[in-house]
């Protein structure tokens, strides 16, 4: 069995058209990234507000990192 075809936990990323870990492997994601899009794809479905919340969490976090790398 495929790992798509069997979920741990809730039922929240099964209804998308694509699994978001698809996504972001796919399109060579980073870590921090591609958190923020799995709250952002699941926050109807399980966290709400919540999930948005850490979603803006990551993206903080990426902007940090982005800047820290950025030569002055």
């Amino acid at each position: 069995m495929g790992a798509n075809l069997r979920q741990i936990g809730g039922k929240h990323y099964k209804q998308q058209k694509i699994e978001v870990w698809d996504f972001v492997h796919r399109n060579e994601i980073g870590y921090l990234a591609g958190n923020a899009i799995k709250y952002l794809a699941r926050h109807k479905a399980k966290g709400g507000v919540q999930d948005l919340e850490k979603a803006i969490h990551y993206i903080e976090k990426l902007i940090e990192e982005e800047n820290a790398a950025t030569p002055k």
